[in-house]
């Protein structure tokens, strides 16, 4: 059960928002990652719940963040309710989408895992309808992104061959591109997160098909 800290830092401008302590894992379900995001004064700013299934559909996504909480999952399309910290207020929201998208680096383990780019004939992207949280609202608006898979690498170490995947994802809407590389279930560099510390090898999420 790989657990560790992400630095993460504005992609704009490189400004320090804080650090991700996390836990990630397969497990009886398919998987599950847990993340709280602490501003540098030791604040909490963002805590993230996202459950997938065996095929990487997003079965249970949970986050807190400004006072605000968003609950939701893959029911006839894209199902959620934001509402008050304190429950209150709830307004529930649907969409023909595929996933959730937002700011924790869970998410991108998490599509990665859905949209499987690497696996699609002649190398050709993944397209996705998306719904992105943002914080600290938790507003969402829909979009849509491509995934690219740009080629794998093999990195020895003491625990074996660690593969490291890179993607390119484009925006669709503003033509926007930009580069992760992921190990396993692990991400190790995007734009505004970096990997800092890591206590065990990363697990192999999704199983092959």
């Amino acid at each position: 059960m790989p657990q560790g800290r992400y630095r993460v830092s504005d992609p704009e401008d490189g400004s320090p928002l804080g650090e991700e302590r996390f836990h990630c894992a397969p497990g009886p379900a398919g998987w599950r990652y847990t993340g709280r995001l602490t501003a540098p004064d030791g604040r909490t700013l963002l805590t993230t719940d996202l459950t997938l299934d065996a095929l990487g559909r997003q079965l249970r996504v949970e986050l807190h963040a400004g006072g605000w909480q968003l609950r939701g999952g893959a029911l006839d399309g894209l199902t959620w309710v934001r509402m008050a910290g304190d429950g209150t207020a709830p307004e529930e929201g649907n969409a023909r989408a595929t996933a959730f998208s937002g700011p924790s680096p869970g998410f991108l383990v998490a599509l990665a895992a859905l949209l499987r780019p690497d696996a699609t004939e002649g190398g050709a992207p993944a397209r996705a309808r998306l719904v992105t949280v943002t914080a600290p609202a938790l507003a969402t608006r829909t979009r849509d992104e491509s995934w690219t898979h740009l080629g794998a690498e093999s990195h020895p170490t003491d625990s074996g061959p660690l593969v490291v995947d890179a993607y390119e994802i484009a925006d669709l809407e503003t033509g926007e591109r930009h580069t992760v590389h992921l190990a396993g279930d692990v991400v190790l560099a995007a734009p505004g997160v970096e990997l800092e510390d890591l206590d065990s090898p990363p697990s192999i999420f999704p199983p092959e098909r």
